[in-house]
């Protein structure tokens, strides 16, 4: 089994797969070169982005992320205050610290290298690295895929055979399942909620005081993510010179807080979920969940419902968030296991779906639903996303994204209610709905999954 951890990554944007995946496999491929001694003999290194990186890659910053992971920096680690300026300083002297250790010739326009031709039938996202020696021989060429949510793999390990509908994580857990069905009879036959068992099975991976340190650090980072956005002004990077509007709303909001309340529910999920996706398209840090661009969602429906400043106990707000983090999580996992949580293979239903399901299960849970109908609030956020398609305009993590993760948030309140009050079994389950993306995925045509080839990317002038 993957970890709920796997899911929810502190990272950078503006984009899991384009951004925080092309770091992490710089790493893996750095990594590589030091286990076989070869990095001091490096003199040289090409990248080449194909598929969905080569065709969005520049307004998703996969050239700024390429040259910060071949620097040695990682996602979680990395302040994204002055990402910009250590690869600006590559760019003025065509120099890089290789591991941040080594330095070597490096320029940007020649060393990247946009593969438009070499067709991806792995993965959309593909990306190949090649190390050259001071006489401009290959001691290492390899071939990754970034696979969505910052997720990455090798040739090799796409290839390999999946046994069992199972991802082969290496981690051995009480209570594996593989569908949703197969979740909900574990809950069954050991009388716990879907956060319970998560739990067990995060417990065989790490102490528990682990997970849990962890589950705060991703809710401190959704959390501080929102206050940034809602403070900071000014006109996100590219050229759709597209104005922050998160600030001006949360003005508004903090003003007249009581004013229209039924219909402010909306302006609350919504300044959230915006504030989310304004830092996320500056190249600020947020937490995949489970993608970058559909980073908001989740954030903005546990800032709502789960705040530690409504005059609860603040010991049982974290519980309560906790709770949800895991719940969404292991919907998510299903996801990742049954279909993908990648734009370029699935559209957005696979990302801002996705977050919508999740959230959906997740609050359904703090609301103190079943399983079963936790599951029943996953399906309804999911049901309502089937088809939508990846469409950025000019490549870049802005229109529609920003507003999609909006619209998702309270889309996911929806559901969880919906929920709550249908009968104990819907006619559509959660499995089946899963099995419905995955088809509607690869059926969609190409141009519609994050290439910026058809929908609002060639109908929307960028100036």
């Amino acid at each position: 089994m993957l970890s709920v951890l796997d899911l929810f990554r502190i990272g950078i944007g503006p984009s899991s797969s384009h951004t925080v995946g092309p770091v992490r496999i710089a790493a893996r491929f750095l990594n590589g070169l030091k286990k076989r001694k070869l990095l001091n003999e490096v003199s040289r290194v090409q990248v080449e982005l194909q598929g969905s990186l080569a065709l969005t890659g520049k307004g998703h910053a996969t050239p700024k992320a390429c040259i910060l992971g071949l620097m040695g920096l990682k996602p979680e680690t990395m302040d994204p205050d002055t990402a910009d300026s250590d690869v600006a300083k590559v760019d003025v002297d065509n120099r890089l610290m290789l591991g941040g250790s080594r330095e070597i010739a490096f320029d940007p326009a020649q060393d990247i290298v946009f593969d438009f031709d070499t067709p991806c039938d792995l993965h959309p996202n593909g990306m190949r690295l090649i190390a050259y020696d001071a006489g401009g021989k290959i001691i290492r060429d390899r071939q990754y895929y970034s696979t969505g949510g910052g997720f990455i793999a090798s040739q090799k390990q796409l290839e390999a055979p999946v046994k069992n509908d199972m991802v082969d994580a290496g981690n051995t857990v009480p209570y594996p399942f593989s569908s949703a069905d197969e979740m909900l009879a574990l809950c069954n036959e050991q009388g716990l909620a879907i956060h319970e068992l998560i739990y067990a099975n995060e417990d065989a991976m790490r102490p528990r005081a682990e997970t849990n340190a962890a589950l705060d650090r991703i809710a401190k980072v959704m959390m501080g993510c929102i206050d940034r956005g809602l403070d900071r002004e000014g006109v996100l990077p590219g050229s759709l010179k597209v104005k922050r509007r998160a600030p001006a709303i949360w003005a508004k909001l903090c003003s007249n807080p009581m004013s229209n309340e039924q219909e402010q529910l909306f302006d609350w999920l919504n300044v959230y979920a915006m504030a989310v996706n304004e830092e996320n398209a500056s190249g600020g840090q947020v937490v995949t969940a489970p993608t970058n661009g559909a980073a908001g969602i989740i954030p903005a429906v546990i800032r709502h419902y789960c705040r530690l400043d409504r005059g609860t106990d603040p010991s049982g707000c974290t519980k309560a968030i906790r709770k949800f983090l895991l719940t969404a999580g292991g919907i998510g996992l299903l996801y990742k296991q049954r279909a993908s949580i990648s734009g370029a293979e699935m559209g957005c239903q696979g990302e801002v779906g996705v977050a919508c399901s999740m959230a959906a299960g997740g609050l359904a849970a703090i609301w103190g639903a079943s399983p079963l109908k936790v599951t029943s609030a996953a399906e309804i956020g999911m049901e309502h996303n089937l088809g939508l398609t990846c469409d950025p305009v000019a490549g870049l993590v802005q229109i529609p994204c920003i507003e999609r993760n909006a619209i998702g948030a309270v889309k996911a309140v929806n559901a969880a209610r919906l929920a709550l009050h249908a009968p104990d079994q819907l006619r559509v389950s959660l499995d089946q709905v899963i099995e419905t993306m995955r088809q509607t995925g690869q059926d969609m045509s190409k141009k519609y999954k994050e290439t910026s080839q058809g929908g609002l990317a060639v109908n929307v002038v960028e100036c």
